[in-house]
């Protein structure tokens, strides 16, 4: 791998990872304008559905050679853990709703160390020592990042539970993502993946949504919301670990957090504290700490 191509990657990671941070923001805007849970993720599933769907049909078009498709077995699994993505947007989305979202991407990213239980149940092999020590340094990055030393301070129960939920059904994401129908293009894998989501929030809107539909929300935050979380991260992501590798990619995939906690501070205006940036560097650092060879020699 030549040293443009680890930039290139490091640059479409990044990209990817700022769409990310920028999502909660816009979903709590959207909030702000009376618009409902199921309102805005079947906005934005929907709308993803079709982006995916043009860049699918694109893609085939521009393909020198036949491109393989999809088995029914691979169908059938990325529908299924596709089911992981939906409840992920489900449940973040309603964390969101009841709590400030520099606090709710703290809590999204308590897959650091779920991530870690999971690979020791999965793979029987407990984790190092480096894995330890940064699963010890998110819990106090988690503690400083989300103001909890503060006896004044009081979080909704109900959106750190959607938060931890949102975490789990996230790591879940990651490692089913990671291990499933790989040899098919990305793109396939993403329209597959959110069609088993968008049975989750189909779901989700039917039982929840007590007033009319407001398909308001197609024209005011759909594409929006569709870009930033079902578009553009999936494809700048699939397309730049490649070249950065795992390692590396997740540190710079990290960016995720402080770009949303940015965006909280400056368009919502939450109030974020020295102590809760110390936090949101403390978990970074520990991303860091959990993807570096530190036995390699240069």
């Amino acid at each position: 791998m030549s040293k443009n191509d680890i930039i290139k990657g490091v640059f479409l990671v990044g990209l990817g990872a700022t769409s990310y941070g920028m999502l909660a923001t816009f979903v709590k805007l959207a909030y702000q304008e009376n618009f409902t849970t199921a309102e805005v993720t079947s906005a934005q599933f929907i709308y993803g559905i079709i982006g995916i769907l043009i860049i699918n049909l694109a893609q085939k078009q521009q393909a020198k050679t036949p491109v393989l498709k999809a088995s029914k077995k691979n169908i059938f699994q990325l529908m299924l853990a596709g089911t992981s993505l939906g409840m992920t947007s489900v449940f973040y989305y309603l964390c969101v709703k009841y709590i400030n979202v520099s606090i709710a991407i703290v809590l999204l990213m308590q897959t650091v160390w779920m991530g870690v239980l999971l690979e020791w149940f999965l793979d029987k092999k407990a984790p190092s020592k480096q894995k330890i020590i940064a699963v010890f340094v998110v819990f106090i990055g988690t503690l400083l990042a989300t103001n909890l030393l503060y006896a004044e301070v009081k979080i909704d129960w109900k959106g750190i539970l959607f938060g931890m939920l949102a975490a789990a059904s996230f790591t879940t994401t990651m490692f089913t993502a990671n291990k499933i129908a790989l040899g098919i293009s990305s793109a396939q894998r993403s329209l597959y993946m959110l069609l088993g989501g968008a049975i989750i929030v189909a779901g989700f809107a039917l039982f929840t949504q007590t007033t009319p539909f407001n398909f308001e929300i197609f024209m005011k935050w759909g594409i929006i919301l569709a870009l930033f979380g079902t578009i553009i991260p999936p494809i700048l992501m699939n397309s730049g670990f490649p070249k950065t590798g795992l390692g590396l990619g997740s540190i710079v995939s990290s960016l995720e957090l402080p770009v949303s906690v940015m965006m909280a501070y400056f368009i919502l205006h939450e109030k974020v504290i020295f102590s809760q940036w110390i936090g949101v560097l403390l978990i970074i650092f520990a991303i860091i700490i959990m993807n570096i060879n530190f036995s390699k020699k240069n």
